[in-house]
């Protein structure tokens, strides 16, 4: 099996690559894609950079180019749960696109017609997921995760974004990856640690928890490819 594992940002990334050691690099379409073997496991690392459509590009060459046949994300997320607080991890049981509005045709927020407003990940990597979160004495928590090209940093959207799509976490590429999955029948699994509370205090909490909720994240997906090598 040949496994995925995407991020957004260099920070996304870089405890996963610590973690594996050695790497080869290549570029394509201005992105680098590190190939590693981690414990007999092939992996294919890459961070997307930020939004939609470079983590489109990054799945999709990931899947093409590479021969990946399991995707792993692993970021941070703003959190809308009250329920989350900074450094909790949340696994999205589903996504949906809370800046696409073609509402004025009829249709539901985050819907385009041969889409649909919400796009499932895979229950047999979600199922691992609460496997070893229990293993490593982890809360882990399943919910929505809404993804847009917006930093959401008020309070009006933050709500706007719960109400329509009872959403738990929101961030800027889960979605997009997914659907990309979804599609060329790639099993995914998003994995989302909190970073801040998506609230009017989001670009400071931002900067000063990004880099330790990432290795969260990062820490718990490598854990991840441990056991499906198994």
């Amino acid at each position: 099996m040949k496994i995925g594992i995407m991020g957004a940002m260099p920070e996304e990334i870089a405890p996963i690559l610590e973690k594996v050691g050695e790497y080869k690099s290549t570029d394509i379409a201005d992105n680098t894609y590190y190939e590693a073997n981690y414990n007999g496991v092939d992996l294919v690392i890459a961070y997307s950079k930020i939004g939609k459509v470079f983590s489109t590009l990054t799945a999709s060459t990931m899947i093409h180019h590479f021969g990946v046949e399991t995707m792993l994300f692993s970021g941070v997320a703003g959190g809308i749960n009250p329920a989350l607080k900074i450094g909790d991890l949340i696994v999205a049981d589903k996504l949906c696109q809370h800046d696409l509005d073609i509402t004025a045709f009829g249709h539901p927020h985050g819907f385009v017609p041969g889409g649909s407003q919400f796009v499932e990940t895979d229950a047999s990597l979600r199922k691992l997921a609460f496997d070893v979160a229990k293993e490593m004495g982890v809360a882990l928590q399943g919910g929505t995760i809404a993804t847009g090209d917006q930093f959401v940093h008020n309070p009006e959207r933050k709500a706007f974004i719960e109400s329509t799509f009872s959403a738990d976490a929101l961030e800027m590429e889960g979605a997009s990856v997914a659907v990309v999955c979804h599609s060329l029948n790639v099993p995914v699994f998003i994995l989302r640690a909190i970073s801040d509370t998506a609230d009017t205090d989001a670009s400071f909490n931002f900067d000063e928890f990004m880099e330790s909720s990432a290795k969260i994240s990062a820490d718990f997906i490598m854990k991840m490819v441990e056991r499906l090598e198994r």
